[in-house]
């Protein structure tokens, strides 16, 4: 569920720069065709969680609550419709003289100063760097699903919007893999010391379940003493998280290792930007979230 619920993350994230990135250069209906994909994956989310952009779905253990009852015909048909969409955005825009002056050869960064920058994601992967961590340091089911890392070896504007729009048809190819292979059983680890009870009956009989669940609300769980650095595979690329522990419920330093504030720096990285239109097309390319740089 929890991969699924990333893969759905991922198409609407890179939708959006998909049909923002044209507009930015003045062509405005890929947005339009993009946004309306973009709402069935909403549609989905709210479905599943009741939210349509910040879930807050995924939880220590497992998934706040099952999927519900149609969802899976819902994200069948979404899979159906989703891949000849996307034809629909290559053709509006693959052959228009415009947008391919404005960002072939346009903003070139490469591989070396892409590493040199600290890029990930597709910004990385467009200046020809086979990277992925869902592929090479899998977490959660990645090592048993079949897809492509998507590379391109150009590293301009044109490469990180086209590594953007094939990512999105391995995502589907991994949330169909996903529901063939969804298991029957618990969607949430039976530890009542770091995951609230699915059955709150429990809480209503039980003393120590209602202690248990006060504790768990009012202060959270215990982390062993010590330091850790763990990282996925988001949309904008490597989203990582490190923490220092001092054994208590709060940690005792956290820093949270944007994609995006990382990916910005990509702006110092181009060789070929001739004009101030072109830093227009590029900061549209490197596709940042300016919330998550200031985060």
């Amino acid at each position: 569920i929890r991969v699924l619920m990333a893969e759905l993350a991922r198409i609407s994230g890179h939708l959006l720069i998909t049909g923002a990135l044209p507009m930015d250069l003045g062509a405005m209906t890929a947005l339009v065709y993009a946004m309306r994909e973009r709402e069935m994956i909403m549609d989905l989310l709210e479905m599943i969680s009741g939210a349509r952009m910040h879930t807050s779905f995924c939880r220590v253990g497992g998934v706040r609550e099952d999927l519900p009852d149609g969802f899976f015909p819902k994200i069948r048909e979404f899979c159906d419709i989703f891949p000849n969409r996307i034809r629909d955005y290559e053709r509006l825009v693959e052959n228009n003289r415009v947008f391919l002056k404005r960002t072939q050869g346009i903003g070139v960064i490469s591989g070396e100063d892409g590493i040199d920058l600290g890029l990930s994601g597709p910004n990385l992967r467009a200046s020809g760097v086979d990277w992925d961590i869902r592929r090479d340091e899998p977490y959660e089911i990645y090592d048993r699903l079949d897809f492509n890392v998507i590379t391109r070896d150009e590293g301009d504007c044109y490469a990180r919007w086209r590594c953007r729009v094939e990512e999105m048809r391995e995502s589907v190819r991994i949330i169909e893999q996903c529901l063939d292979q969804m298991p029957e059983g618990p969607f949430q680890i039976d530890m009542p010391t770091i995951a609230f009870p699915v059955n709150k009956d429990k809480v209503h009989c039980s003393m120590e379940a209602l202690i248990q669940h006060f504790d768990l609300s009012a202060y959270g769980f215990k982390v062993p003493k010590g330091e850790v650095y763990s990282a996925i595979e988001a949309p904008k690329g490597e989203l990582g998280f490190y923490i220092i522990s001092d054994g208590s419920q709060k940690p005792f330093r956290m820093k949270v290792r944007a994609p995006s504030f990382v990916n910005l720096q990509g702006l110092f990285g181009v060789s070929n930007a001739r004009y101030l239109a072109d830093m227009i097309a590029v900061l549209g390319s490197l596709d940042p979230v300016m919330a998550e740089v200031d985060k």
